[in-house]
């Protein structure tokens, strides 16, 4: 096994640090993949995948992705919900990778609502 590197210490700091932002009440922005039984047949993985890989290649680092399970709305998935500091949030359906990176470059990072793919609009809270 070859041994670390600090470049390669430092790829893991940040990657830690960008998987506990939520809880030190840093990230702005979450993203919760809907990975139930019924999620991931109709592929909830591949939507993550997707998401993950968009993630890879942005430099914010106040955005956190989870998943979750089922919402108990199976003829609409895979869902995805984005949770935006002070807006509403939106729940995504019928997700697919294009959409997934379309969502994440769009409304994620610019803040247009996909609304060809919402499924519902929630309230402020």
């Amino acid at each position: 096994m070859a041994k670390l590197t600090i470049e390669d210490l430092k790829k893991i700091k940040e990657k830690a640090k960008k998987s506990t932002a939520l809880r030190e009440g840093e990230a702005t922005v979450k993203i919760t993949v809907h990975m139930g039984t019924c999620g991931i047949a109709a592929g909830a993985r591949e939507v993550m995948d997707a998401l993950m890989e968009e993630m890879a290649e942005t430099e914010r680092d106040d955005i956190q992705v989870v998943s979750s399970g089922c919402m108990g709305m199976c003829s609409s998935e895979p869902n995805v919900t984005v949770e935006v500091k002070d807006q509403p949030p939106v729940i995504y359906q019928l997700m697919d990778r294009n959409k997934m990176r379309q969502v994440f470059k769009r409304h994620v990072l610019k803040g247009e609502v996909q609304s060809d793919f919402a499924l519902a609009k929630g309230k402020e809270t």
